[in-house]
């Protein structure tokens, strides 16, 4: 077989493979335009008026939509009763923060900043309990800061 046949029939087996994985996928997700295999719909995105795009987007599919940046679903939320709806109604699913592969392969799960859910609240109660027992929080410290902001006030009034 010729070489440059097997590289298209490659290709194409891809590119159908891509398109089968994301059709199964957005089975789950709400609506919206169709995306292009790998940029997703980052042609169907103004850049010069984005707001505008997604009230156009929000008028065709609804206040809930979604759209692919790359091959990465993210789910557009337009409008106060939609954004109330999910963060107040139902905040439990919507608490959580995406997922940053760089960064999760850089600290393998440590860290507060891009940690989540149960690891997060963890790590927050003992930086927090760490921080008390060093004394943050407790009058005294307080006292101490604002006697340094006061000498530093004062030594900058000598200066004038």
């Amino acid at each position: 077989m010729d070489p440059i046949t097997v590289l298209v029939l490659s290709l194409s087996c891809l590119l159908l493979l891509s398109l089968w994985r994301q059709s199964s996928e957005r089975g789950k997700l709400p609506p919206g335009p169709t995306p292009l295999p790998i940029i997703g719909n980052f042609l169907q995105i103004g850049v010069k008026d984005i707001s505008q795009t997604l009230t156009n987007f929000s008028k065709v599919y609804g206040p809930v939509f979604t759209l692919y940046l790359g091959r990465k679903p993210a789910v557009v939320l337009h409008g106060y009763e939609a954004v109330k709806e999910a963060l107040i109604d139902h905040a439990e699913e919507f608490s959580g923060r995406g997922s940053f592969p760089m960064a999760e392969r850089f600290n393998k799960g440590l860290g507060i900043v891009f940690s989540n859910g149960s690891r997060w609240k963890e790590i927050r109660r003992f930086s927090l309990t760490t921080l008390r027992n060093l004394g943050m929080g407790k009058r005294t410290i307080e006292d101490r800061v604002q006697e340094e902001a006061q000498c530093l006030v004062e030594e900058l009034r000598k200066t004038n």
